[in-house]
């Protein structure tokens, strides 16, 4: 069975600016992406909001899923047909703009009933599970450095004194 998914092709922002909206709802739950969403201040989130809940839709009706288990499971930006435009300069020249176009998927899945746990959180259990020469390499507790030197090594000097010899200036021997 295929996953729930929606796209929107043709729209008219920079799959740039697009990518930085999808980042930060990737591989959350559908409510929590459309809260985060509805405060971003991007052209973007509103797109974006608006295919999910196109997606949510078709998860409800095609595929006859629970809007309360529904994830984000896979969102990617591809860019589409560029629009060439001509901006008039000084001198009879002229500029080009390059109006660009994304397409955008967004596909759902159901959540699994486990708590959530972060990607790297699973790549840290991965590591703890199956070590291998570097994972136990970072495992192996560090020996804490002190800052002080050893006494031992540094050998104390015996101090000369020299005898200093008074100068007539200093005596007031030479008063004239």
């Amino acid at each position: 069975m295929q996953a729930p998914t929606a796209v929107a092709r043709f729209v008219r922002i920079s799959p740039r600016k697009c990518r930085h909206v999808v980042d930060a709802i990737r591989y959350k739950h559908v409510d929590d992406a459309l809260a985060i969403l509805q405060f971003v201040p991007n052209s973007a989130a509103r797109v974006v909001a608006k295919l999910i809940k196109s997606a949510i839709a078709n998860a409800e009706n095609n595929h006859r899923m629970d809007r309360e288990s529904l994830e984000i499971i896979h969102v990617h930006v591809d860019e589409g047909p560029t629009l060439k435009r001509i901006s008039a300069r000084a001198m009879g020249r002229a500029y080009r703009i390059a109006k660009r176009t994304s397409h955008i998927t967004i596909g759902l899945g159901e959540s699994e009933s486990e708590p959530k746990i972060g990607r790297r959180a699973k790549g840290v259990a991965r590591v703890v599970g199956k070590p291998t020469k570097r994972g136990a390499k970072a495992e192996a507790p560090k020996k804490e450095r002190s800052k002080k030197k050893p006494e031992a090594a540094v050998e104390e000097k015996p101090i000369v004194t020299t005898e200093q010899v008074e100068s007539p200036k200093e005596t007031g021997g030479g008063e004239q």
